[in-house]
C-alpha cells in the first residue's frame, strides 16, 4: 500500500473515551461501521460519543473490492431484538443524531427495509428528539422496499454514489450508476420532506471533470447533500489507491457544488458519508421542510 501524504494523518484518539462507547456496543450486542469498514475517523467519532450503526450484520452479500466488510461469511437471519438493542444504544449514548446503515441483503426479499423501519421506530419511541440518518444499500432496484422505509419518515435518507460513471464496473460490480441516481430521484419524489444525500470516494484514477459530473447528476435529481472523501486501501487485497487527492482539491469540490445547489457539501481528504453527520440539525433550522 502506498504511503499516505501528511494530510492523511489521524491523531491518536483518547481511547478511555473510545473504551467507553465499544464497551456499550459489546454490551448490546451491536455493530458499527465505524469497526467493521475501518474508518479512518474511528477516534475522533468514539471520542465524541457518536457511532454508525451497522444493522442485520456484520456478513455482506455483496463483495465491492474497495470495501472492508465481510463478505466471506454467510448472512444470518435477522435478529427481531436488534432495533430495540439498538434504540438502548442511542438512549445510553445520548446520541442528538444517528446513522442507521446496513451490509447489503440481497438475499430478503425487501432488502432489509423492514429491518430499517423497525429500528427507526424502535428510536422513535426511546428517544423522540433525536434526529435519525439511514444509509441504505440500493434494495436491488425494490421501489416498493423505498417507500416502506420512507414512510417511516427518517429525517435524511442517504445512499452512496461511491465512484463514478466509469468506474462502477470495477469499484462496484454489483451496483448500477443509473439505479444509484434513480434511487435518490424517487426518494425526493415519494416523500420530499426527507432530506436526500449521497457521497462519492475519490483517489481511484477518476478525473476532475468525471467528479464534476456526478455532482452535477446528484443535484438533477434532488439531491441535497454531498459528501466527497479520499479512498484509503484497507488492505493488500482490496482496489489500489490510484492517486492521493490535495485538500485544494477537495476545496474546490465543495464551492463547485455549492454552485450547484447542494444545501451542503463536505469535502476533505478524511470525510466520510456519516463524518460530522449531526450537522444537518443546523441544516434542517437553516432550510426547513
Amino acid at each position: 500500500m502506498t504511503v499516505k501524504p501528511k494530510w492523511l494523518r489521524v491523531k491518536a484518539p483518547q481511547w478511555e473515551r473510545v473504551g467507553n462507547v465499544k464497551e456499550i456496543l459489546r454490551d448490546l450486542g451491536l455493530n458499527t461501521v465505524c469497526e467493521e469498514a475501518s474508518c479512518p475517523n474511528i477516534g475522533e467519532c468514539f471520542n465524541a460519543g457518536t457511532a454508525t450503526f451497522l444493522i442485520m450484520g456484520p456478513a455482506c452479500t455483496r463483495a465491492c473490492p474497495y470495501c472492508d466488510i465481510d463478505f466471506e461469511k454467510k448472512p444470518q437471519a435477522l435478529d427481531p431484538t436488534e432495533p430495540q438493542r439498538l434504540a438502548q444504544a442511542v438512549q445510553r449514548l445520548k446520541l442528538n443524531h444517528v446513522v442507521i446503515t446496513s451490509v447489503n441483503r440481497d438475499d430478503l426479499p425487501d432488502g432489509g427495509a423492514s429491518q430499517f423501519v423497525q429500528c427507526i421506530q424502535a428510536v422513535r419511541c426511546v428517544m423522540p428528539e433525536t434526529t435519525i440518518e439511514v444509509l441504505i444499500p440500493d434494495l436491488c432496484g425494490n421501489w416498493q422496499a423505498l417507500e416502506t422505509i420512507l414512510a417511516a419518515r427518517p429525517e435524511v435518507l442517504n445512499h452512496n454514489t461511491e465512484t463514478v460513471k466509469r468506474l462502477y464496473r470495477r469499484v462496484r460490480p454489483q451496483g448500477l450508476y443509473d439505479r444509484t441516481l434513480e434511487l435518490l430521484k424517487r426518494s425526493r419524489e415519494i416523500a420530499p420532506e426527507v432530506y436526500t444525500k449521497s457521497g462519492i470516494m475519490v483517489g481511484l484514477g477518476e478525473t476532475d471533470a468525471e467528479v464534476r459530473e456526478v455532482m452535477q447528476d446528484l443535484r438533477a435529481v434532488g439531491c441535497d447533500i454531498l459528501t466527497v472523501g479520499q479512498y484509503l486501501q484497507p488492505t493488500q487485497k482490496h482496489l489500489n489507491v490510484e492517486n492521493f487527492v490535495p485538500p485544494e482539491q477537495f476545496d474546490a469540490w465543495s464551492e463547485f457544488g455549492e454552485s450547484l445547489g447542494f444545501l451542503q457539501v463536505v469535502a476533505s481528504p478524511l470525510t466520510r458519508s456519516s463524518y460530522h453527520a449531526e450537522q444537518v440539525r443546523e441544516l434542517m433550522k437553516l432550510y426547513p421542510r
